[in-house]
């Protein structure tokens, strides 16, 4: 990319200043500094976390981060914040579970594989569904199974090939957290548990249920933290990315 970048100034089809626009590795705003280079580095844009943030700021970021870019996500977005945006960016589409803002420019084509999206209760859905909303806008196709907790466990079995089938899962569950040890010795991907803060009293608002996915006893079960889909869904993408980048084509297919 810097030998065309180059190669353009020389012949002049391309401006100093429009090249060291170009070869910056951030924009600076004043109240923040984007990182364009994000994408470079780590094989997907930056994500913006919304909460903390104005409506003004949201709309400034996401802007510049559109006009480099082929897909943008804000996290944890209030309704009023997205609408403030939407007046603006029409085509971005808000999650009002997941509380996502998310814009993507073209779909791409899949090659038939996927992440699971498993999810314990309904009361657990703002979580899993940031995860899902977080995977789609990172180009990863996405399988939902739930409300297929341990309570009825022949819910579970009746999904069970359709996650086994899956690239990676993502697995979210409160209360006592028991879901990802059971699905962790049934399958053979790799499982991403997300403790949620549901749950009574001595749920402790999601410690509970991280401790019992910290000690589960099934291999292959990693945890992030309470209320995380975003981070889940974020390292299932990087895995999904690593087993298929063999099998795809990066101009057709967006990580």
């Amino acid at each position: 990319m810097i030998d065309d970048i180059l190669e353009q100034v020389q012949n002049g089809t391309l401006t100093v200043a429009e090249a060291k626009t170009k070869l910056a590795s951030y924009e600076n705003l004043g109240f923040v500094k984007i990182d364009h280079h994000r994408k470079k580095r780590q094989g997907f844009p930056e994500i913006v976390f919304g909460e903390g943030k104005t409506a003004e700021q949201i709309l400034t970021i996401v802007q510049s981060l559109r006009a480099r870019n082929d897909s943008v996500l804000v996290t944890r977005i209030s309704r009023e914040k997205a609408l403030f945006v939407q007046k603006e960016c029409g085509d971005f589409e808000y999650n009002e579970i997941a509380r996502t803002l998310a814009w993507v420019k073209e779909k791409k084509k899949t090659n038939g594989s996927y992440i699971a999206i498993v999810c314990a209760g309904t009361s657990d859905l703002p979580v899993a569904e940031e995860a899902a909303v977080t995977a789609e806008t990172l180009g990863i196709p996405v399988r939902r199974i739930y409300d297929v907790g341990v309570a009825g466990l022949h819910r579970l079995l009746d999904n069970i090939d359709e996650i086994r089938n899956a690239t990676v899962s993502v697995c979210v569950a409160g209360m006592e957290g028991a879901l990802p040890s059971v699905l962790g010795g049934l399958v053979m991907n790799p499982i991403i548990a997300v403790p949620t803060s549901v749950g009574y009293g001595a749920n402790f608002n999601g410690l509970s249920a991280l401790l019992s996915m910290l000690n589960s006893c099934a291999s292959g079960v990693s945890v992030v933290n309470i209320d995380n889909g975003f981070g889940a869904a974020y390292n299932a993408a990087l895995i999904y990315k690593l087993v298929h980048k063999k099998e795809v084509n990066d101009e057709d297919i967006i990580f």
